[in-house]
């Protein structure tokens, strides 16, 4: 056995032991209901696995641990009552510990409940989403491949300059575009207008998607057709295959980029760029700014990577 599968089995048996004591002292000493005490269980067992992967224990786990398991928890779509439920078990257990000396220090005090919590939208990072927008490519010499690589380059240079949903990207129609002013009409949710700016880059790969390939897409449907964006023989995109474009463009990143990751891309790198939250609310569509200063955590974490990086002073001496 080598030393790491050792170490690994020593802190997963110094887990099950402090789990064990725990639920004993919940169905003996609190007269807790079994399938209360299960429930806990379950809860601090999965606490306990992500603590493993960390190199962890249940007495040594810090407050960036539990931190770091519950925005992993709103990270995996798990709802806020059982993201409470779980924080709620860390603070029994951590209670408990600390009462009986076997810790000196409460890891989840001051943790804000659930509620309190925003999660930082996961964007690619500038690099990342230039190989996005570089990435599509005909897939033969026949000019309809060629045609749909410029649609999905197009189409990718729309989600990213005006930061567009899914639903809004197709929908666009072709009147809705000003491409000499260079912005884009977008309906939003409940039917809301706005007006989203288009860059040079936007608008030099939209002349040549309508100059180039929109035509060779639509065929004989053209003049009846009204979508910007266009599956073959005229027909209005879906859902499914805008996901697919996107899919298949962050491939060479190495991730999984969804369309609302390019739309966070978007608001994130204005941020990080000196851009006020009422202008970034504006292009996004938020009704209420609040949703909008979610971004500034984004600069935030940026400010202070540079400032570690760049500040003779940042560092411990």
């Amino acid at each position: 056995m080598s030393d790491n599968q050792h170490t690994q089995r020593v802190k997963l048996r110094a887990n099950l032991e402090v789990l064990a004591h725990f639920l004993d002292y919940l169905k003996v000493e609190k007269g807790l209901a079994s399938l209360t005490i299960s429930a806990y269980g379950t809860d601090l067992a999965q606490y306990a696995t992500f603590l493993e992967k960390r190199n962890r224990t249940l007495l040594n786990a810090t407050r960036p641990d539990v931190g770091a398991f519950l925005q992993e928890l709103f990270a995996n779509s798990v709802d806020g009552r059982s993201v409470g439920r779980k924080l709620s078990a860390l603070r029994h257990l951590y209670k408990h510990l600390l009462l009986d000396k076997h810790i000196d220090r409460d890891p989840t005090l001051n943790i804000d409940s659930p509620r309190q919590w925003k999660i930082l939208p996961k964007s690619l990072a500038r690099d990342e989403m230039e190989t996005v927008l570089r990435a599509p490519r005909a897939v033969s010499n026949r000019k309809e491949a060629e045609a749909i690589a410029l649609r999905d380059r197009a189409m990718l240079e729309v989600f990213y300059a005006g930061a567009l949903r899914v639903s809004e990207i197709i929908g666009v129609k072709l009147e809705d575009l000003k491409l000499e002013q260079g912005f884009l009409l977008v309906r939003g949710k409940g039917d809301k207008e706005r007006i989203v700016p288009l860059g040079k880059s936007a608008q030099q790969t939209l002349e040549e998607y309508l100059k180039s390939g929109r035509p060779l897409i639509a065929g004989d449907g053209l003049s009846a057709s009204r979508e910007l964006f266009l599956a073959r023989g005229a027909h209005p995109l879906t859902r499914q295959r805008v996901w697919q474009v996107v899919r298949a463009a962050s491939e060479a990143t190495g991730r999984h980029a969804s369309p609302h990751m390019l739309r966070h891309s978007c608001a994130t790198h204005m941020v990080e760029n000196g851009a006020d939250l009422r202008t970034v609310q504006t292009i996004l569509g938020h009704a209420d700014i609040s949703t909008t200063q979610v971004y500034t955590h984004v600069a935030l974490d940026r400010l202070k990577t540079v400032y570690q990086k760049h500040h003779p002073r940042a560092k411990a001496r």
